[in-house]
């Protein structure tokens, strides 16, 4: 098997770990090898078949839209060797101990664990939310080239509600390319993904969930609407 992901793709600068505590967000441009672009890529699009249309409004995460396809992990790990080994791996896991600054551990539950989200219709978004689990792997197959098309990542770390994220100034946005990751602390940080501007454009992503040692997960019914 090809070589998935890059081993050296931490930022250069010397503490990941404290921008990642200070903005609730850490880039990892070019974290899939092209290898592992290509492949996960068609490893998604087979399952895709698989996936669900969501279109409503989240209650537990103040009403906000959910306008997009979903496969939730319980269906992953039936479909697909690879994803729920990248998952797993232990250079991966510890490429996000590094960066996180703190130990970075697999969670139980099986349905958000490794999920697949796609947005692909005009409109289409995954609206205000914070996770469940302390850190979210984004790692981006397909996404807008152009940053005017929409899909970027719209956060605020430390967020006290979410209604902060369209208040506050401090809010941030940021656009990534087919083959790019990011490591966001999920559960303090509030975060949405702009809607999709045109026909034609697609953002798919893998979302691996991860937790630690020590935390307690603060759980919604978000999982469950949205991937059971």
């Amino acid at each position: 098997m090809p070589r998935l992901f890059e081993t050296n793709a931490l930022p250069p600068e010397p503490d990941s770990a404290g921008r990642l505590a200070v903005d609730g967000y850490l880039p990892l441009p070019g974290l899939l090898t092209a290898d592992g672009l290509v492949l996960l890529h068609q490893e998604a699009a087979g399952m895709e078949a698989l996936a669900r249309r969501r279109d409503f409004a989240m209650k537990c995460m103040d009403d906000s839209p959910r306008h997009m396809t979903t496969l939730g992990g319980q269906v992953i790990v039936e479909a697909s060797d690879m994803i729920p080994a990248l998952y797993r791996d232990p250079g991966l896991v510890g490429l996000l101990t590094r960066a996180a600054g703190e130990p970075v551990i697999e969670i139980d539950d099986p349905v958000e664990r490794h999920v697949l989200n796609i947005l692909h219709r005009v409109g289409d978004t995954h609206g205000a939310h914070t996770d469940d689990y302390p850190y979210a792997l984004v790692l981006f197959l397909e996404a807008p080239d152009d940053p005017a098309d929409g899909g970027l990542l719209y956060f605020l770390p430390h967020a006290g509600s979410l209604y902060d994220l369209d208040a506050a100034d401090r809010a941030r946005t940021a656009h990534h390319r087919a083959g790019d990751a990011y490591l966001l602390r999920s559960d303090t940080t509030a975060h949405r993904v702009t809607p999709l501007s045109r026909p034609g454009l697609r953002r798919t992503v893998l979302n691996f969930a991860y937790t630690t040692p020590t935390a307690r997960p603060h759980r919604t019914g978000s999982a469950t609407e949205l991937y059971g």
